[in-house]
C-alpha cells in the first residue's frame, strides 16, 4: 500500500489481500495450489469432479473461509479476499475455483441472514455455518430448474407439518463433493406463490445427484443435475421468501454478494493465459526472437489484463463499502451493487476470452491441441457468459433502463 502526502493509496490490481482474515485464507491455499495445477489437465480431459483436492481443502480449513470466526471459520467478509482467492485457484484451474466459489458465497449470504434474519432463518444459517466451520458441511446451492424450465422445483406441505420437494436442478457444480443442498424452489402460502430455499442432507430419501456433466469448459467442476422425488424437508429447514415474481431492489444487494466474487475466476483464467504464453515465449528466445506483431499482440494483452485485474478489483472494493460500511436506503444500496456488478461483468466477459484468444494467435497452431493448456483455458473463460445474475441479453436489459431512466434508475 502506497502512502502520498499523509494519503494511504489502495491499489486497485486483485493481487494483494485487504483484510487479516483474506491474508490468512491466502497463507491456506498456497499449501493446495500445486496439487490443484497438477491434476487439471487430466480432470478436464476426463470430465471428472476432483475429490481429493476438495478433501484437501477441507480438511485444511479452506472451505470454512467465509464462516464467522465464533463460528468456527476464518471470517473472510471481503468480497475483493474473495474473489483474489478464487483468481488465484483459477490461476492453477478454473474448474476447481468455480466449485470452491459455491461453498464460499455460501459463507457469505448464510453469514448475512445469521447476524440480520428472523429468528427461524437465523437459526438455519446459524446449524449451516457450524458445520461448514468444523468441515462436516459442504454446501451446493442448486437454483436453475431442468430442463429448459419446463419443469418448477416446488415444495408441498406433508401430513407431519413439514414439506416434501419435487423437481430436478440442473448446473448445481461441487454436487459430487457436497454433504447438503440449497434448493430453490416455489410454494404456495396462503394462496400466494412465494419463493423459497429448502435445506436438505446428501442422505435425504429420493435425493440423486447424477453423474451428467459433459461441458463445453469448467469439465472438473461437477456441475451436475439433481434429481428431487418426494424428498421429505423439515418444517424449519426452508427459507421463504417473497411472491414469486416480486420485483425487490434491495434484495439485489444479496444477488450481487452470492455472485460477484465469480469475476475473479475469469481474471485468474486470463492470467493463467498470459502466463502460459510468456513462459513459451521465453523458451522459444524471449524479446530477440518476437517479431513486430507478436510484440504488438503482447503489449494489447497485458494492456487489457490490466484494465480486466483493474475493473474487477475496484468494483470490488465498492462493493465492500457498499455491503458493509453503507447506511443509506436498503434499495439505493441494491440498485448501486447490481448496477456496477453489471457493468463489470459486462467488460470481464468480453476482456477475458479477448485476451485468451489473442494468447492462441501468439502461440500458433500447437495451441489448437487438446494436450495445450491454453485449449482448456479457452473454453474455460467462456464460461463466464452464462453466469447469473444476469446473462447478456437480461443484463443488456436490466442497464438500459437504468440508463434511460426506468424502474432501475
Amino acid at each position: 500500500m502506497a502512502t502520498h502526502n499523509g494519503y494511504r493509496a489502495v491499489t486497485a490490481d486483485l493481487r494483494t489481500p485487504r483484510t487479516a482474515a483474506g491474508r490468512a485464507l491466502m497463507d491456506q491455499l498456497t499449501g493446495h495450489l500445486h496439487a490443484i495445477r497438477d491434476g487439471a489437465r487430466q480432470a478436464d480431459r476426463e470430465g471428472v469432479f476432483r475429490t481429493e483436492v476438495f478433501a484437501a481443502l477441507r480438511a485444511g480449513g479452506v472451505l470454512g473461509a467465509t464462516v464467522p470466526r465464533e463460528l468456527g471459520g476464518l471470517g473472510v467478509t471481503s468480497l475483493h479476499d474473495v474473489a483474489l482467492a478464487l483468481t488465484t485457484v483459477a490461476e492453477a484451474d478454473a474448474s476447481t475455483a468455480l466449485a470452491l466459489h459455491m461453498q464460499l458465497s455460501r459463507g457469505l449470504t448464510f453469514t448475512h441472514e445469521w447476524r440480520h434474519g428472523d429468528d427461524g432463518p437465523r437459526a438455519l444459517a446459524e446449524r449451516l455455518l457450524r458445520g461448514m466451520g468444523s468441515g462436516e458441511a459442504v454446501v451446493c446451492t442448486t437454483v436453475k430448474d431442468a430442463p429448459g424450465g419446463r419443469v418448477v422445483t416446488r415444495l408441498r406441505p406433508a401430513p407431519d407439518g413439514g414439506w416434501v420437494l419435487t423437481g430436478r436442478k440442473t448446473l448445481a457444480s461441487m454436487a459430487p463433493f457436497a454433504t447438503d443442498f440449497v434448493v430453490s424452489a416455489q410454494v404456495e402460502v396462503a394462496g400466494v406463490a412465494r419463493s423459497a430455499a429448502a435445506v436438505l442432507s446428501r442422505g435425504t430419501p429420493g435425493l440423486t445427484v447424477l453423474d451428467n456433466w459433459d461441458g463445453l469448459g469448467m469439465r472438473a467442476s461437477g456441475t451436475v443435475d439433481v434429481v428431487l422425488e418426494d424428498c421429505p424437508i423439515r418444517a424449519g429447514d426452508v427459507f421463504l421468501r417473497g411472491p414469486v415474481g416480486e420485483q425487490s431492489d434491495a434484495s439485489l444487494a444479496g444477488q450481487t454478494v452470492s455472485s460477484i466474487t465469480m469475476l475473479g475466476i475469469y481474471a485468474g483464467v486470463a492470467q493463467a493465459a498470459r502466463d502460459v504464453v510468456v513462459a513459451e515465449l521465453a523458451k522459444r528466445g524471449g524479446l530477440s526472437a518476437a517479431g513486430a506483431a507478436t510484440r504488438t499482440l503482447l503489449a494489447e494483452i497485458e494492456a487489457r489484463l490490466y484494465a480486466l485485474r483493474t475493473t474487477v478489483a475496484g468494483t470490488l472494493s465498492v462493493a465492500d463499502w457498499l455491503a458493509y460500511g453503507f447506511d443509506g436506503d436498503p434499495a439505493e444500496r441494491g440498485r448501486r451493487m447490481m448496477a456496477d456488478f453489471q457493468c463489470a461483468k459486462l467488460m470481464v466477459n468480453r476482456l477475458a476470452p479477448d485476451i485468451v484468444s489473442d494468447c492462441l494467435v501468439v502461440i500458433g497452431g500447437a495451441s489448437y491441441a487438446g494436450a495445450h493448456p491454453l485449449s482448456r483455458l479457452y473454453r474455460d473463460v467462456r464460461a463466464g457468459a452464462f453466469m447469473h445474475p444476469f446473462t447478456y441479453p437480461d443484463a443488456v436489459d436490466w442497464l438500459s433502463e437504468a440508463v434511460l431512466g426506468g424502474p432501475k434508475a
